[in-house]
């Protein structure tokens, strides 16, 4: 991993950071540091500890073993006060559908000892950061699922957190509510608050982290921006040679050696890497054109031929493998 902040100088500092349940670990001793105004992320499957780290940043669930300080607090000590300070969006809409939306926001204000005056002030300016306002009279019930992350997203903002953490943002989402939540994430960035993130969307961490950590099994796995994870573990570009039913069998399942020598000799030497789906293999290369005429000049006839950049997707799979983790 690159050279970290210094403690005093990171939002949030870990070492050896461990959660434990019983005799079952679910986060092993990570290290990790956010710097002010960063939006860091935490990628990984399901199961890979990134929720149960998120809520010990939250201070909601103590530390086992290892270091953790927030704005330089400790959450043993100091949870009240750090919690004063962020801005929490759950999995779960944890919305009370009886009330309305602004309704939702004025409550929630009242928790963070705002007056009355005060909270209706920010709640209507926040509902027109997420595009509410005129739905503010309604009950939550009826919202759509977009509707209600952005509120989510509103009401952790009543308290002017300087950092923001956010559990699986736009699971369930559409495209168009996902696009939307990521512009107003983008516009709070710009503003200052840091923000700290998990996901299992790699478009997601492509478009929002700065920076990330890949986490497998309750570890980290890999570190750095999008960019050098995509430079670190795979090639520029990525060869799809997809085959007919039936004629891809005979290529077999999982990944080759290294040096791509496969397919009776039709692909040796033109690959970094080569792995088999069931209905086709992705070639790994740094140009995928000249090796896509090169196989066809060895014989190779797929029936067809798709050249791609390579992308977070191809990190995460080398990474944690493909297997359905339950």
């Amino acid at each position: 991993m690159p050279d970290s902040l210094p403690s005093q100088d990171s939002v949030i500092h870990a070492r050896g950071l461990t959660k434990r349940f019983a005799a079952f670990t679910a986060v092993d001793g990570v290290d990790f540091d956010v710097a002010p105004g960063e939006a860091f992320g935490f990628l990984g499957p399901n199961g890979a500890g990134k929720t149960s780290t998120m809520r010990m940043i939250g201070a909601v669930s103590p530390v086992t073993a290892g270091t953790l300080t927030v704005f330089g607090l400790e959450p043993a000590h100091d949870g009240a006060q750090i919690r004063s300070r962020l801005g929490v969006v759950p999995q779960a809409d944890t919305l009370d559908n009886e009330l309305s939306v602004l309704e939702n926001l004025l409550i929630y204000g009242r928790y963070f000892g705002l007056s009355w005056g005060e909270s209706r002030r920010r709640a209507v300016e926040l509902l027109d950061f997420v595009q509410l306002t005129e739905r503010s009279a309604d009950r939550v019930e009826p919202l759509s699922g977009g509707m209600k992350r952005r509120l989510v997203i509103a009401r952790a903002l009543i308290n002017e957190p300087s950092l923001l953490l956010l559990d699986e943002p736009t699971t369930g989402l559409d495209p168009q509510a996902r696009h939307l939540l990521w512009d107003r994430l983008y516009r709070l960035k710009q503003r200052g608050v840091t923000l700290c993130l998990t996901t299992h969307y790699m478009d997601e961490a492509e478009q929002l982290c700065d920076r990330l950590v890949v986490m497998d099994k309750a570890r980290i796995v890999a570190e750095g921006s999008p960019r050098q994870l995509i430079e670190r573990y795979v090639t520029r570009e990525v060869l799809e040679l997809r085959f007919n039913h039936g004629e891809g069998e005979a290529y077999g399942e999982g990944e080759s050696a290294g040096d791509g020598a496969d397919l009776d000799g039709q692909l040796e030497g033109l690959a970094e890497r080569i792995e088999h789906l069931p209905d086709r293999l992705l070639v790994y290369t740094h140009d995928g054109d000249a090796t896509a005429a090169a196989a066809f000049e060895r014989g190779l006839r797929p029936a067809s031929v798709l050249v791609r950049r390579s992308s977070l997707e191809d990190v995460f799979l080398r990474l944690t493998g493909r297997s359905l983790v339950e």
